[in-house]
């Protein structure tokens, strides 16, 4: 590759809106079981070091390690999966961000279990997460559909996603989760 000035000035553009974003975890490549190890060892020395609620560690922890374990069963290219993987903070709240393929073919039945997860409630939730741990089928790729549920149960926020078409079969589909440290330190309060 040749040092192109213009490729470089987009790729700083790039750095400094994620930065201006919170953004501190880019990864873009294969995800594998060694990828999602490295990524969950890494996370959680850093939330050890900036994280003083024990809670917010282990939700932000637990959201990682199953927002991975999901893109590595879940992406629909050949061989280990693909994607994008981003981490952020903007003072008291996390935010994770995916991308991956996704077959045009799936969209609307992932986007159906979203939507009906962001307009369940909290005992709506746990009510799902119980009847799915019960019924679910374990799919080809080795998920029973608890991980999205569990996700949102233990974040208490609801998901904002996109699908962007890429061609005829396939779409990105991009996921966004959010962890707000205050509300979760709230709740413990009150339990």
């Amino acid at each position: 590759m040749k040092l192109d000035p213009y490729f470089m000035e987009s790729i700083l553009n790039l750095y400094d809106a994620l930065i201006e974003n919170g953004i501190y975890v880019v990864y873009i490549g294969k995800f594998n079981q060694q990828i999602t190890k490295f990524f969950s060892d890494m996370i959680e020395s850093e939330l050890e070091k900036e994280c003083k609620e024990k809670v917010t560690r282990r939700r932000v922890y637990h959201t990682i390690v199953e927002i991975l374990q999901n893109m590595q069963r879940h992406t629909e290219e050949l061989g280990e999966g693909s994607g994008l993987f981003m981490i952020g903070r903007r003072d008291h709240i996390y935010y994770i961000i995916t991308s991956n393929k996704i077959l045009k073919a799936n969209v609307q039945k992932l986007k159906e279990a979203l939507d009906k997860i962001n307009a369940s409630s909290r005992d709506e939730l746990k009510e799902m997460y119980k009847k799915q741990l019960l019924e679910g089928n374990i799919s080809e790729r080795g998920g029973a559909g608890l991980g999205l549920i569990d996700i949102a149960r233990k974040t208490e926020s609801k998901y904002e996603y996109l699908f962007l078409p890429i061609n005829f079969e396939l779409d990105y589909f991009v996921l966004k989760i959010e962890i707000d440290s205050i509300k979760l330190a709230h709740r413990l309060q009150q339990s």
